[in-house]
């Protein structure tokens, strides 16, 4: 019987069903940072427990960690704790852990890819909602919570309930300034934010086969913004060449072996799916959120919904809760809204793709008076290879800070936060109340090359016009 990539990985790391239904699954990967995991070797201590797979996980520092004073002890005495609470607990354990000072430090979510660990056919766990982001390797990567991390740590198993299989096909040519930050922006606010629930989202279509692997990241990083638990892409030649040569990577015969194991897990031509959905690339539009949601977001061209023209209660109510919160005036352009922080980074988008596009269209502009610009690479790598094309110095010229790697302004649990009412134009994925560190702070979610051309006019812009692209 044909099978999708989420069947047949599902099926090989099954170790039993439980008397509740779920299944025990092996964890193929396991993936830690900072703030997730010290609670749980905390509890395998007072287990007396040990960690059952060590060589199956990998550790680095991302989201407490400063991006920019990197002397330890660092100013803020709990992230100082925390970092060296892993680097203890990593010594203990026999875990291989990325440090700041490896020089292949960065988001646990970049980290995995770029050193090959991240690979087809596996299973990936990690104490981070956006694990989904490996996905785009055609892998079942998942995000679980601490005491879940405790028991992966314990037994390299968790438990949990099979999901339902939506294949969602991207059909076409994006437009120019259109790009995968855009696709998904579009795919949540098109399905919604509990859209879904219950799913694992395979993605495909032509515009999939054609993304790069940083493209298809970026992606699948934002399915759980969408409420699936899972999203994937099927691996193929793209997947392939990108993996070709990394550190954990399988070399010489056996990386011949694996090509072909890894083919094998790609859904079966004819296989069923619970649902199929098609979009049209042309109909995607740069997109901005306006809303304290991922999915409340509209084209750049477009405005900020009225609450009076909404067809149901809920959504009149939801419509202005957001807009109390953020301030904005319904029916307005969301074109022309003054910002006052720029952020470019995050798991989402703060990868050297990302860099190269922006500084390409950024040499020569300013950013606006009044503006803080923040760019911040994703992982050491990053930063070291944009150093070498003298990206980071695009960067510094235009006005922008050029940071450390990190998670950063993204969930600011760093000194990299949001003060008062500010209103940021940011790359990341998350537009919540609150969600860049100030209880007040506003968030715009859109693409690094929007951000870039927000920070450039001091507000939000089309880039297709701040930078002349057609």
């Amino acid at each position: 019987m044909a099978q999708t990539l989420f069947q047949k990985v599902w099926q090989a790391h099954s170790v039993r069903t439980l008397a509740n239904g779920q299944t025990q699954l092996l964890v193929g990967t396991h993936l830690i940072h900072e703030v997730t995991s010290p609670q749980a070797f905390g509890m395998l201590r007072d287990l007396g427990l040990k960690v059952a797979m060590p060589h199956r996980t990998f550790a680095t520092v991302d989201h407490i960690v400063p991006t920019d004073q990197r002397t330890e002890p660092f100013g803020d005495p709990l992230a100082d704790a925390m970092i060296k609470e892993l680097r203890r607990n990593c010594a203990a354990h026999g875990i291989t852990y990325f440090d700041l000072a490896s020089g292949r430090q960065g988001i646990v979510h970049m980290v995995g890819p770029e050193q090959g660990i991240t690979q087809p056919g596996t299973t990936i766990a990690c104490g981070d909602s956006h694990t989904s982001t490996h996905g785009a390797f055609g892998a079942i990567a998942l995000g679980i919570g601490t005491s879940q991390v405790r028991d992966v740590l314990a037994t390299q198993t968790i438990a949990l309930a099979p999901l339902k299989v939506r294949r969602i096909n991207v059909e076409g040519r994006l437009r120019p300034g259109v790009y995968a930050k855009d696709v998904i922006l579009h795919l949540i606010r098109t399905l919604g934010v509990n859209g879904g629930t219950g799913f694992a989202y395979e993605y495909g279509g032509e515009v999939f086969d054609r993304f790069s692997m940083e493209e298809r990241m970026t992606v699948c990083n934002m399915s759980i913004e969408g409420g699936a638990r899972v999203g994937y892409v099927n691996p193929d030649e793209t997947t392939f060449a990108y993996l070709k040569g990394r550190p954990y990577s399988p070399t010489g015969a056996a990386w011949d072996a694996a090509v072909q194991r890894w083919k094998a897990t790609a859904s079966d031509a004819g296989c069923s799916y619970d649902d199929l959905v098609t979009i049209q690339a042309g109909d995607i539009p740069p997109t901005v959120t306006w809303g304290i949601n991922p999915g409340q977001g509209i084209a750049i061209t477009e405005n900020i919904p009225d609450p009076a023209k909404a067809t149901a209660a809920d959504e009149k109510s939801a419509i202005e809760e957001a807009l109390a919160y953020m301030k904005l005036k319904a029916g307005a352009p969301i074109k022309g809204t003054r910002i006052d922080v720029a952020f470019l980074g995050s798991c989402t988008n703060a990868r050297l793709s990302d860099f190269k596009e922006v500084a390409r269209h950024l040499k020569g502009h300013r950013v606006a008076a009044g503006v803080k610009a923040i760019a911040v690479p994703g992982s050491q790598i990053v930063g070291r290879l944009c150093a070498e094309l003298g990206i980071d110095q695009v960067f510094r010229d235009a006005g922008f800070e050029w940071r450390e790697a990190g998670c950063s302004m993204c969930l600011a649990m760093n000194p990299d936060k949001l003060v008062g009412d500010q209103l940021c134009a940011s790359s990341s994925n998350r537009n919540f109340k609150g969600r860049q560190g100030s209880p007040t702070g506003r968030t715009l979610l859109m693409s690094p090359l929007m951000v870039a051309a927000a920070a450039v006019r001091g507000s939000v812009a089309d880039a297709r016009e701040v930078f002349g692209v057609s």
